[in-house]
């Protein structure tokens, strides 16, 4: 391992459909880049290089965003991992100052994107998931639905079949979400629904109803890390977070040969990359606090329950059922809303939950405050296929 690296100033803007506010994308890089400085404390001069995370946007669009912050020279990395590129560029930047290239790093993700579903850009090239949806069709065949959702969906199907989960079970987790985003100032939605409402909602694809579904979003994240001289000079002690521990991980052969919806939508990715963070920071799923965790569809929480360590294989409808992973319970998966709630800007999704994180961990997230957090987890997943998976506490210095 290298050097300790911490987080020194998080910064966000609210999430909003698209369309909905007038902006572009450097003033949500400016809104969110502006509120991670002022957090840390410190000015733009003082960060030496810069990752910045998107989606839709040319190839520059990652040095546009910065120059609203500063014009000072220093490098910027373009960074585009699908729905884990916000933590792609936060795990870009981990390692510039793990390896003694810099001290202090801006990550930076933002989105501006397109109303409805996600859809393909190019016809003219091979498809970065024509593997994921060749399994797919395979297994489940292919209906009159977006994509997203009957990925993910094709895996709640076959929990369910398996282990006998219930439609109600997975109603309960974007109940769950919903609730907590009511707390979130930055939450695209903040409206608390009932069991019966997320049942009766509108079929996106069966066994996914509208609110079990994370929204199109524009938006913005922003994480300034530091090393610990670099902590120690300016004083930041008192605000610093240290990343205890960090992984990613991209597809394995059991995505494909095991002819599993779950495997397919990166289960094994997200185990691989937990199992390696737990060894990196000493510390396990029963170690954990708050966690903030990729439901960009409730079957994917579901199906992470059991990827992260939190339940056994086949038990994650009993873990919501058991009212552990929400206030009162052992851990407080999603005190945000989560994407369902909170939306999911792709390229800003991942800077979000650390910026959650990281206010946990200070005691400074107002309502939506998981009494005594003092150890957090972050799960970012892509499909194509990208997990992140990282480990927080607040500086013991």
């Amino acid at each position: 391992m290298g050097r300790k690296v911490y987080v020194i100033g998080v910064g966000m803007t609210k999430f909003e459909k698209p369309g909905a506010r007038q902006w572009d994308y450097p003033d949500m890089a400016k809104e969110a880049g502006s509120r991670a400085l002022e957090d840390a404390g410190i000015p733009y001069d003082e960060v030496e290089q810069a990752c910045v995370g998107y989606c839709y946007g040319d190839s520059t669009c990652g040095q546009r965003a910065v120059y609203t912050l500063g014009l000072t020279g220093i490098p910027v990395y373009n960074v585009n991992n699908n729905c884990a590129t916000g933590s792609t560029a936060l795990f870009m930047a981990k390692q510039f100052i793990e390896g003694n290239v810099a001290d202090c790093v801006l990550a930076l993700g933002f989105e501006k994107m397109e109303k409805g579903s996600l859809g393909m850009k190019y016809d003219d090239r091979t498809m970065p998931m024509d593997k994921h949806f060749e399994s797919m069709v395979e297994l489940r065949g292919f209906e009159n639905a977006p994509a997203a959702p009957q990925f993910f969906g094709n895996a709640g199907r076959e929990h369910m079949e398996k282990y006998g989960t219930t439609k109600e079970q997975l109603a309960k987790i974007a109940q769950k979400n919903h609730k907590h985003s009511v707390n979130n100032p930055y939450s695209q939605f903040q409206d608390e629904y009932s069991l019966e409402d997320i049942l009766a909602a509108p079929v996106v694809y069966e066994p996914l109803t509208k609110l079990q579904c994370c929204p199109t979003s524009d938006g913005a994240g922003a994480a300034i890390l530091a090393s610990e001289d670099f902590v120690k000079k300016h004083k930041l002690e008192d605000r610093a977070v240290e990343i205890l521990g960090m992984a990613m991980a991209s597809d394995f052969p059991s995505t494909f040969e095991e002819k599993s919806c779950i495997k397919l939508v990166g289960t094994d990715m997200t185990r691989s990359a937990a199992q390696k963070v737990y060894q990196q920071s000493g510390l396990g799923p029963e170690d954990v606090d708050v966690i903030e965790l990729h439901d960009c569809f409730s079957a994917n929480e579901l199906v992470t329950y059991e990827g992260l360590g939190l339940c056994e294989e086949g038990k994650a409808g009993e873990l919501i059922d058991s009212g552990a992973v929400t206030y009162g319970g052992k851990w407080v998966v999603n005190p945000s809303g989560g994407l369902i709630s909170k939306g999911h800007p792709l390229g800003a999704t991942g800077l979000a939950q650390c910026s959650e994180i990281t206010w946990q961990l200070r005691g400074k997230a107002d309502k939506r405050q998981v009494e005594g957090a003092k150890v957090g987890l972050q799960h970012n997943l892509g499909l194509g296929g990208v997990a992140v998976v990282s480990m927080y506490r607040k500086a013991e210095m």
